[in-house]
């Protein structure tokens, strides 16, 4: 008997701008043929011109009257950003939906970004807190919705304040979760700080839970030559509907946030473990709680990307 498969509902999104990072395949791909099916234009900021088209070929297979572009965005260039962000503000388009999406995961090897940042930190966290900063004048004209897709790893972990970019000792899954761990407070802050300068901006979190995408497959860019044994495992059991989800399943959460969500909310799979299943609102991460580990965030992502929400909002 097939699996059934999970599902939300989405509101007629005619009308409406949305930004996908992370859209060129896997759970991105998913949740941007969603968003461009309920009638929303898509833009698809990509690193790979190559894969962004193919992924806009898949959407308009799916959904041919879609409108749909694509941006050139490295997340892990702090200039690529400030430029895609440059770009869409001279376009003038209000943007009402900005999902960060986008990541990198467990480099075998400590890398760096373009601006001397560890992998996975400058990217997951603080290359979508430079590209909020950047699309502001756009999401507060939009009144947007602003999901931040974190990870079931956003529940262990610290993160590393003596060493942010993980000199001394390079370990990283606990340089996974730090970066998760930062971006999940910094989408909680922003909610906060919206509602006090009254920037019309409605921030949430959501996960996928666990399921097989290209984030621990063969990655040469990241030091993998061959997809992890945890790949594999992932696969075998979601081609089987045990426990883990699909990358369709695992986008459910985001669309959910994105579109009906709360502000502050987190959104996650509902399934054992919260690994897959239908989408529903979580209980917050313990780790996600601390307004002051928030604020500390918030005011060591700005003097760390040179960026200031004060001048740019």
């Amino acid at each position: 008997m097939p699996r059934r498969q999970p599902t939300v509902t989405v509101p007629d999104l005619t009308g409406k701008r949305a930004v996908v990072t992370g859209a060129s395949d896997g759970i991105g791909l998913e949740i941007a043929a969603r968003l461009a099916a309920a009638g929303a234009e898509i833009v698809l900021p990509v690193r790979n011109p190559a894969k962004g088209s193919a992924a806009i070929a898949e959407i308009r297979r799916r959904t041919p009257s879609a409108t749909l572009s694509l941006g050139s965005l490295d997340l892990s260039s702090l200039e690529s950003v400030a430029t895609f962000g440059a770009g869409l503000r001279r376009d003038g388009a209000p943007i009402h939906l900005l999902i960060n999406n986008a990541g990198v995961m467990t480099p075998p090897d400590r890398q760096v970004t373009t601006d001397g940042f560890e992998l996975q930190w400058g990217t997951n966290h603080l290359g979508h807190f430079a590209l909020v900063a950047h699309l502001m004048p756009l999401l507060r004209a939009g009144r947007a919705r602003v999901t931040s897709q974190i990870s079931v790893a956003a529940d262990s972990g610290a993160i590393n304040w003596d060493d942010l970019n993980w000199e001394r000792s390079y370990d990283g899954m606990r340089a996974y979760n730090q970066s998760k761990i930062a971006f999940g407070l910094f989408g909680l802050e922003l909610a906060r700080r919206s509602q006090q300068h009254g920037w019309g901006i409605t921030s949430n979190l959501a996960h996928p839970g666990v399921a097989p995408t290209s984030l621990l497959a063969a990655r040469p860019e990241v030091g993998r030559s061959r997809e992890t044994v945890g790949r594999r495992l992932i696969g075998a059991l979601s081609a089987r509907g045990v426990l883990f989800g699909t990358a369709a399943s695992a986008a459910l959460p985001a669309v959910l946030a994105a579109t009906l969500g709360e502000d502050g909310g987190f959104y996650g799979p509902s399934g054992p473990g919260h690994l897959g299943g239908s989408p529903a609102e979580q209980k917050l991460y313990s780790r996600l709680r601390p307004e002051d580990e928030a604020a500390r965030v918030w005011r060591t992502s700005e003097e760390l990307t040179s960026t200031s929400f004060a001048q740019l909002r």
